[in-house]
């Protein structure tokens, strides 16, 4: 990919993700202000705390993409991580539900934000495996010139340290 259209691939993958979170912090608000009232409407009753817990999940997670600007990719697979939460609680509360087309309508619009979310996580792990070094392989390095079973025993006790490689004499520590 060359260096422009990995920029232009950034960019707007950043762009979404700033977007998202905002996206994240106003549903996280709307889940804790009005709880039990987003919880009756989708016939949920009784769940509102799990709302409000997942409202504080969003906040952090809107927060995270914000504070992580240069690469918030962690945060958005975060997003998905929770959208998959969300939909999981909502097929739960299908059966038996009185209230079945305000939770279609409820996972209509988590799937619609998930496959948003899925799009933009991809594309910003896929500019940091773009931006990051390659990956060096150095397994078939020997070392000093030789196989290691070439090169067992080459300091023997023997060994004499090269003249110029010794303290000098105004350095050495004396005896007295």
């Amino acid at each position: 990919m060359d260096h422009q259209k990995r920029n232009n691939l950034e960019n707007g993958a950043r762009r979404r993700a700033m977007q998202l979170g905002w996206f994240s912090v106003a549903l996280g608000v709307t889940e804790l202000l009005f709880a039990r009232r987003l919880a009756r409407w989708m016939g949920m009753r009784g769940q509102a705390g799990l709302l409000r817990f997942y409202g504080v999940r969003e906040i952090a997670t809107g927060i995270g993409i914000f504070a992580t600007q240069d690469n918030p990719s962690a945060f958005m697979w975060g997003r998905v991580g929770g959208d998959m939460i969300d939909i999981a609680t909502l097929a739960a509360n299908v059966s038996g539900n009185p209230r079945k087309a305000a939770i279609a309508l409820a996972l209509a619009n988590v799937g619609g934000v998930t496959a948003m979310d899925v799009m933009t996580a991809r594309q910003l792990s896929l500019v940091k495996e773009l931006a990051a070094p390659p990956v060096r392989d150095y397994s078939d390095r020997v070392g000093l010139g030789g196989t290691p079973d070439s090169m067992r025993g080459a300091a023997r006790s023997d060994f004499q340290q090269p003249r110029d490689m010794q303290t000098p004499p105004g350095m050495r520590p004396t005896m007295h």
